[in-house]
């Protein structure tokens, strides 16, 4: 039992419930998919077999021997059907979108770099380019992060005489994850759908949230479609529209971080109890010191960190007198 209790105790837990969980996710795909593949095996074999049926002066094996090569090359982004008539894949509107996705890890996986010397290169321009664009993604988040707490103070200012200051927190979680899902998700879920011709809304939404969470399994390709119009331009928007929603994301999980109560990640920390409290005592009394936004108004300090900042800044020098100290309403600095 006292196992259980410490740090240690916690995270083999926790790393015992990511392996069940790993194999619930295993069971589930499998009960779901397998009937789908079988589905589509099924209907492969009866189109191979009606096509020998209808030419018999095609072989099975030159059938094979045809199949593979187009696999290999729809395995490398070449497609048979779409390229003949379509736009190249490297034009400069298909490579900006690629490079988009190498930089930003989300990685589809559907067009790669054919020569040996496109892959030297893939491998430098990502070495670069993924440690710049998170420089760029945390610069970006750490100035958006400004109106962002001048918002939450505004909140406080207007509730704080009705609610707890962890629900307004709370509340204003909310009010950012709804506006991710509104103008990052639902929304391009509709444009996407309306823009792609074999895609529902199921599929636009599910593209969005694959794409957005960098998981990038590239099953949904915009702008692939056959005789696609401004196709080069498309790209190029949507190269534009996952950096924008990346960074709100971001945003978001900032704002989800910051709040202590939810950190549940000290609960497995291998410090001790009496660390991991002072730890999220440090962690409540500041609102936005991790993200650079330290200098703002926080008014959730307590009396106590009040005191404590007073007491330190009386020794100085420069300090005001008691007259003035209670004179003049205390700012945090």
């Amino acid at each position: 039992m006292v196992f259980c209790s410490t740090g240690t105790g916690r995270l083999t837990i926790l790393a015992l419930g990511y392996i069940t969980f790993l194999i619930f996710g295993a069971l589930v795909f499998s009960a779901i998919e397998t009937p789908e593949e079988m589905g589509l095996v099924r209907e492969i074999r009866q189109t191979r077999g009606a096509f020998l049926e209808n030419n018999k002066c095609v072989s099975d094996e030159e059938l094979e021997s045809l199949i593979v090569e187009i696999v290999k090359a729809s395995n490398r982004g070449v497609s048979a059907v779409q390229n003949a008539s379509g736009s190249p894949n490297w034009s400069f509107g298909q490579s900006l979108f690629f490079s988009s996705t190498v930089i930003t890890t989300i990685g589809y996986g559907h067009v790669t770099p054919l020569s040996r010397s496109g892959k030297v290169f893939c491998i430098i321009y990502a070495t670069v380019g993924i440690p710049l664009t998170l420089v760029l993604l945390s610069a970006l988040v750490e100035r958006l992060l400004i109106p962002t707490v001048w918002f939450l103070q505004f909140l406080n200012s207007r509730l704080g005489h009705l609610y707890q200051s962890f629900n307004i927190r709370i509340f204003h979680l909310l009010i950012m994850v709804a506006i991710f899902l509104i103008f990052f998700m639902f929304v391009p879920a509709v444009i996407f759908a309306a823009c792609e011709p074999e895609w529902d809304y199921l599929d636009s939404f599910y593209y969005c949230f694959i794409s957005l969470t960098t998981i990038g399994l590239g099953d949904y390709i915009p702008g692939d479609s056959i005789g696609q119009p401004h196709r080069p331009l498309y790209k190029i928007a949507t190269a534009g529209y996952l950096f924008i929603g990346i960074t709100f994301l971001m945003l978001t999980l900032s704002v989800f971080y910051d709040i202590p109560q939810l950190n549940i990640g000290i609960l497995f920390s291998s410090s001790s109890d009496d660390t991991s409290s002072e730890k999220a005592r440090l962690a409540e009394s500041s609102v936005t010191t991790q993200y650079g936004a330290g200098d703002l108004y926080n008014p959730e300090l307590d009396e106590n960190t009040h005191r404590h900042v007073v007491r330190v800044r009386s020794r100085r020098d420069d300090s005001p007198s008691p007259e003035e100290t209670t004179s003049k309403p205390f700012r945090n600095p």
